[in-house]
């Protein structure tokens, strides 16, 4: 586990659709067909970050209050609401310039399918992440759709409001604007090497033995950083079926263990099926309502599969979250191994196993 995450934070970055972000999948497929695996690289076409779009979105809420147009501000209404629920946009793929991969690997074989998921990509840092600030990203958020719900309502008065509005909203696209120029990716130890690690792990484990009737996926994605786009694609594939179980591991470097039980910026989906009842009941990890951002369980929980995403917390959000800080020394190993410890007794008991490390012919490490 700790080769895998070292060999991740050694690359300076993997941001989407970089050269690195390939460098690091190549060598993701390497350690696993290393050990005995074949690998497969599901390659797709994704953003190489969210900022474009929602800058565009800025840009056509801003020039639609600015220029009194009713109808262009419920445009960039609909964008705005529909990029962070998930609705229908028929203009994405204009966005999705890059490519970037996923890394697959299976064993076992059986009915049922468990998939082990974690994203190896990192983000952009941004200065609404700053540590002083990035307790209050919610409420930012929240505040940022009120006035986008009340843009088409500030064109059609114009004047002072029109203006204000649209000063706003151009200001923002601004500084996505110099996001996107200026911007440097993050080491991702935290986010998410370690999460990496700990589903590598696990399906390592779980695959000297692989439990009867169980096949075991392991999908270690891209792209999740500019919008989930990895798992889309994953699903889109058609590899996973429609009782397959999904645990995702996301950002448990550091901090308190949580479990969430649904996800959601604006409109939230509650998780269902077996992992998330087993976790009820397992003590170690508290359950969340995760509405801060999104995981790549966002697509599959959407699309009706029993997902579950482990993260680690403090004062609410990811320690050293798309910040310059999120590199090795700001992860604390004990906490990747008490999330992969956790994992493994939920997994014994959705497995029906009697403990994970015995039944894969571990016992004792």
């Amino acid at each position: 586990m700790r080769e895998i995450w070292e060999g991740l934070v050694a690359f300076p970055h993997r941001g989407t659709g970089t050269s690195r972000e390939r460098e690091a999948a190549a060598w993701l497929a390497a350690q696993l067909e290393s050990r005995g695996f074949t690998t497969e690289t599901q390659r797709f076409a994704a953003p190489a970050s969210w900022g474009p779009e929602v800058l565009t979105i800025s840009l056509v809420l801003g020039l639609g209050a600015l220029l009194g147009w009713p109808w262009l501000a419920a445009l960039g209404l609909y964008g705005f609401w529909a990029y962070f629920s998930g609705w229908p946009r028929p203009w994405s793929s204009l966005f999705a310039r890059a490519r970037s991969q996923n890394v697959l690997a299976q064993a076992g074989s059986g009915p049922r399918t468990l998939v082990l998921m974690a994203h190896y990509d990192t983000a952009k840092t941004h200065f609404v992440y700053d540590p002083r600030r990035v307790r209050g990203f919610r409420g930012q958020f929240l505040a940022n759709a009120a006035l986008a719900l009340l843009a088409p309502l500030a064109a059609f008065y114009g004047g002072w409001l029109g203006v204000g509005f649209g000063a706003y909203f151009l200001v923002q696209a601004g500084l996505l604007g110099w996001r996107e120029l200026r911007a440097p990716y993050v080491n991702g130890a935290n986010d998410n090497a370690s999460g990496v690690a700990v589903a590598t792990q696990l399906f390592l484990e779980a695959a000297r033995r692989p439990p009867a009737g169980w096949r075991l996926l392991l999908a270690l994605t891209g792209a999740e950083e500019t919008g989930a786009a990895g798992a889309a694609a994953l699903l889109k594939s058609g590899r996973l079926p429609p009782d397959a179980l999904v645990l995702n591991i996301d950002n448990v470097g550091k901090g308190e263990l949580f479990y969430a039980t649904g996800e959601g910026m604006l409109a939230y989906t509650p998780y269902r099926g077996e992992l998330l009842a087993a976790a009820a009941g397992l003590a170690g990890a508290r359950p969340l309502a995760y509405r801060l951002a999104y995981f790549d369980t966002w697509p599959l929980a959407r699309h009706g599969l029993a997902t579950l995403t482990l993260i680690r917390l403090e004062a609410g959000v990811p320690p050293n979250w798309h910040w310059p800080s999120d590199v090795p020394a700001s992860v604390s190993w004990e906490a990747v191994e008490d999330t992969r410890d956790w994992a493994r007794r939920l997994l014994a008991r959705v497995l029906g196993t009697h403990e994970w490390g015995y039944e894969s012919g571990i016992e004792g490490k």
